[in-house]
């Protein structure tokens, strides 16, 4: 709760700034004179409620959806024994990260992933991908249950969530600016929103969008670095390292857009700069690296 208040105090903080910004620029002046009548404050207030409503409405729905996007099956009633064993692992690491045991599932793919999701640290999934556990030895898997783990004892998913808020703020924001500019100072409509107000909306949308999702794949990148120091932890350096290198000998499992970003591996290649995930050849150099400090 206090990291959604403090998100959702800095989002207001930088509108707000960003709303001062224009006044001291004389922007609203400009679209006066030129006919416009935006309400600016409006306008924050409006792009702060479509930016965070979406994101926050993905965040407490998310396990929902990426048990419908997997077919991800909660283990409720551990038959055989790597139910056990996965459950077992998970509860313990659960208890050294300090959070309520969250629902593990295994979800029916043969390539090797995972991921985490939940509206909250002590409200999580935690699944596994049944090639994971095909492939994988238990040394190896374990090093990604802590992976994933970390994910989730580190509010990961809050804090994407509202990151992706903050963004879908200035993207919504800024694409209206621009829009009334085009539609008022440059196309001098001066009858209502015309028809360059919406394409110009529509296109400054897109660019900013895409814009925007290269700042929240940086961030997400940086905690998988952060993750893996976890898994590093609570398994050993070398099973993780030994995770690392089993998924970079293979082309990553693809998971659900709205998951990816908390598997254990992602695209990379040309586009790394949209990959959710840094190369697996920078995570095992920076755990190796870790290792010998430590050592």
């Amino acid at each position: 709760m206090k990291r959604i208040m403090l998100f959702i105090m800095t989002n207001i903080a930088i509108m707000a700034v960003l709303s001062i910004t224009l006044r001291l620029l004389g922007v609203d002046s400009i679209l006066a004179e030129n006919g416009s009548d935006l309400n600016i404050q409006a306008l924050v207030i409006f792009s702060g409620v479509i930016g965070f409503g979406g994101s926050l409405i993905s965040l407490l729905i998310s396990k929902w959806m990426a048990k419908r996007m997997t077919g991800a099956v909660v283990i409720t009633n551990p038959v055989s024994n790597m139910d056990k064993w996965l459950v077992s692992t998970v509860e313990k690491q659960a208890k050294i990260v300090g959070i309520k045991m969250p629902e593990v599932a295994i979800f029916p793919s043969a390539g090797m992933n995972a991921f985490a999701t939940g509206a909250s640290k002590n409200n999580a999934l935690m699944a596994v991908s049944q090639g994971l556990l095909n492939e994988m030895s238990q040394g190896e898997i374990e090093a990604v249950v802590g992976h994933e783990m970390s994910h989730i004892a580190n509010g990961d998913m809050v804090t994407l969530a509202l990151i992706q808020g903050v963004v879908n703020t200035f993207v919504v924001f800024l694409s209206r600016i621009v829009g009334h500019i085009v539609d008022r100072v440059i196309l001098k409509n001066n009858q209502g929103h015309g028809i360059g107000y919406f394409v110009t909306v529509m296109v400054a949308q897109v660019v900013l969008s895409i814009l925007a999702s290269t700042i929240v794949m940086y961030f997400s990148r940086k905690r998988e670095f952060i993750a893996d120091t976890g898994g590093a932890d609570l398994a050993g350096h070398q099973n993780m390292i030994n995770a690392l290198k089993r998924l970079g000998q293979v082309e990553p499992e693809v998971l659900p857009e709205q998951m990816a970003a908390f598997g254990i591996n992602d695209k990379g290649g040309i586009m790394a700069l949209f990959s959710s995930h840094p190369p697996i050849e920078a995570r095992i150099k920076a755990l190796e690296q870790r290792a010998v400090n430590r050592a």
